[in-house]
């Protein structure tokens, strides 16, 4: 029997030899199909206004989320390989209905305001800095009580449950379960106080059971770090990088088991220290100026600008005004796999 027989036996019972496959499938190093890539707000938020014009929101497409499709993907509507990024569009007085999925899911918010998320029958305002949880399998609606639009940030890991075979979706009523439009949710009441958690809530759960961490919390944390730099203390990650994570009260952990969510305040001037890591990112500015260097190429970015850092990208921040960029990642998944890498 000849070797080309026996490949031909192989494929007629769908066999493949790792000899032959050993480079694709144990690469010396990450070699990811997505590539970096920018989104420039300035065009994004023209075409969602052009969406919202001319598409209706309601049962069937159920949101106006317009996904960022990495144009090393095949088309797919995916940023990254494990997460997705969208705009989401609402105008005035439109209502999301709700529904629930097992995908997880925040909204981080880079302008505007008049938005109410109702997660699980709690009302949570979304503001400009806002960054906000629906875990999965949360029911939750969005209704925009304003005469103005308002557009978001949408960050999921649907490619990632979609990889599992693991997505299930459920309609929930037609409307938002709650019109209330209270300054601060349930959730903050019983859960946004600094190194206290109520006692009659025992447990660890696997998201934050805090449904919104206000801006005015993020920048004053930003603010103190870079406040002690200049007195002397070491407390920033680099000379002139302030950067927090959010995290989950009742483990300490990341605030969604499959993403990590940061904010970082670079000094105008500042430039980090380039590196790269296994696991991917999507970054957007919320405010300043400045330039994203990727596998070295340079991409200048301002406010609302995204950004895809494919894994085992190298990435260095330069800050030409003080920069506020929000990052979220998939980090969990790397770090609950034992995958973490990085140089």
């Amino acid at each position: 029997m000849s070797e080309e027989q026996l490949y031909k036996d192989f494929e007629a019972e769908n066999l493949l030899p790792l000899w032959t496959q050993r480079a694709d499938l144990m690469p010396t190093h990450p070699a990811p199909a997505a590539v970096p890539h920018v989104w420039k707000w300035s065009t994004l938020y023209p075409l969602a206004q052009r969406a919202g014009d001319l598409v209706p929101v309601g049962r069937g497409g159920e949101r106006r989320a317009i996904a960022l499709a990495n144009p090393g993907l095949g088309g797919r509507p995916y940023a990254t390989p494990t997460l997705w990024a969208a705009i989401q569009y609402l105008g005035p007085r439109e209502v999301a209905p709700d529904h629930r999925h097992t995908q997880n899911a925040f909204r981080f918010v880079v302008e505007g305001e008049g938005v109410w998320t109702v997660v699980n029958g709690d009302p949570v305002a979304m503001r400009r800095g806002d960054f906000l949880l629906t875990p999965g399998w949360h029911f939750h609606g969005h209704h925009n009580v304003s005469d103005a639009p308002m557009a978001w940030l949408d960050g999921l890991d649907i490619p990632f449950v979609q990889h599992l075979d693991a997505g299930f979706f459920e309609f929930g009523p037609d409307e938002v379960t709650s019109e209330e439009t209270p300054s601060v949710s349930r959730s903050e009441r019983l859960w946004a106080h600094p190194g206290i958690r109520p006692v009659s809530q025992p447990g660890p759960r696997p998201s934050s059971p805090i449904a919104a961490y206000r801006w005015e919390h993020t920048d004053a944390a930003l603010r103190e770090q870079l406040a002690l730099e200049d007195e002397g203390h070491a407390v920033t990650l680099e000379p002139g990088h302030a950067a927090i994570r959010f995290t989950n009260p009742t483990t300490g952990g990341d605030v969604m088991p499959t993403i990590r969510a940061e904010f970082h305040r670079l000094r105008a001037g500042t430039r980090t220290t380039a590196r790269r890591e296994a696991g991917s990112s999507v970054w957007q500015v919320f405010d300043g100026t400045g330039v994203l260097v990727l596998d070295g190429a340079e991409h200048p970015v301002e406010r609302g600008d995204l950004v895809v850092v494919p894994s085992w990208c190298r990435l260095s921040v330069g800050a030409t005004t003080e920069l506020d960029l929000f990052r979220f990642s998939d980090a969990p998944i790397f770090h609950a796999l034992n995958l973490e890498n990085s140089e």
